[in-house]
């Protein structure tokens, strides 16, 4: 089969489209053609990771994928040759503790796909047959791809991890992230006033279509003081949150009393600082939120059969122009998700 591999960080030159071995399904394992797969920040941070970083080469990365079955292994009862299916990207072990708890993204041994296993970015992938979701028959391949791992994500961190209330307003920080993007339809659907950040107007413009009721530009407007410009100096009661050290601090001071930060995510920076005094005397809450279940992904699938949750993809490359796709992506140009066809 072909595949974009990367052989060692550094560069996005390190993708290398190319043969590679074809998988097989194994014992409680689907084999599913990719016909969509969406990239995340796992491949940029591939791409820009120094060289010196330890790496098991060559890999086939991509964790978000849609596609059609094309065989399965011994023992699977839940799909069969031709189905449609969207696959989960979390891979967990099945029988700790926290699998068997229905909390398996906190599995000992939970990997996405392309981390420990070959991912998507290919014609062929090998998946777990508890990872294999039916696929709306409304979606394209290439919207399908763009669902899996950022409104699992969105949906833990607003409701499971912050447990949004209706009528409460949310800040979602980075519009134009593909977790930015899930984040404004969720907490919309439940009922939140949502103001989105992004550094550009354009990408703003775009939120507000996808439901933002507020907006603000971070590279011209000061995050914490429009925040609180905008709730009439109350601050909002959440914020979801995935850019990291650059704004964190913003971000808690743009908290009401009792307002809470969940994050997912640092792409701009792993060391933040805020004063440990000001949280306090507010009983602030700072949440970390790591991707989300097979459950919540299934619980939310028919919302986008019936439209109450959208896919939005930026652009699609055929998988040939993997380098292409993921320079974007280093770029932050995108607005939603980035998706490469096979």
């Amino acid at each position: 089969m072909k595949a974009a591999r990367i052989h060692q960080p550094g560069s996005v030159d390190n993708y290398v489209y190319e043969d590679a071995p074809d998988p097989v399904a194994g014992p409680g394992e689907a084999l599913v053609r990719v016909k969509a797969v969406a990239l995340n920040h796992l491949e940029a941070w591939a791409a820009k990771a120094p060289p010196a970083v330890r790496y098991d080469a060559p890999r086939i990365l991509g964790a978000d994928v849609a596609g059609v079955i094309e065989s399965v292994g011994p023992g699977v009862r839940n799909a069969n040759p031709g189905d449609e299916v969207i696959v989960h990207p979390g891979v967990s072990c099945g029988v700790c503790l926290a699998c068997l708890d229905g909390t398996d993204n906190l599995c000992p041994q939970y990997r996405l796909l392309g981390q420990g296993r070959d991912g998507g970015l290919a014609e062929y992938v090998s998946v777990p047959a508890a990872n294999i979701f039916p696929k709306p028959p409304n979606l394209s391949f290439e919207d399908a791809a763009s669902i899996p791992l950022v409104f699992t994500t969105a949906i833990h961190m607003i409701l499971t991890r912050a447990r949004l209330q209706y009528g409460e307003t949310v800040l979602v920080n980075a519009a134009g992230s593909g977790v930015g993007v899930a984040a404004i339809q969720v907490a919309k659907l439940h009922g939140a006033r949502v103001i989105a950040s992004a550094g550009s107007d354009e990408k703003l413009a775009k939120a507000r279509e996808l439901g933002a009721d507020e907006v603000i530009n971070y590279t011209t407007s000061d995050l914490a003081d429009a925040a609180r410009g905008l709730t009439g100096g109350r601050g909002v009661d959440m914020v979801v949150e995935n850019v990291g050290a650059a704004i964190f601090e913003k971000s808690i001071k743009a908290l009401a009393r009792n307002g809470r930060v969940v994050t997912c995510g640092a792409t701009a920076g792993n060391d933040a600082t805020f004063n440990v005094t000001r949280f306090f005397l507010a009983q602030q809450t700072i949440y970390g939120s790591f991707m989300g279940t097979k459950a919540e992904m299934l619980r939310y699938a028919p919302c986008f059969a019936d439209g109450r949750l959208r896919a939005v993809v930026d652009a699609v490359f055929p998988l040939a122009q993997t380098r292409d796709a993921v320079a974007r992506l280093l770029q932050r140009e995108q607005f939603g998700k980035i998706v490469l066809v096979p």
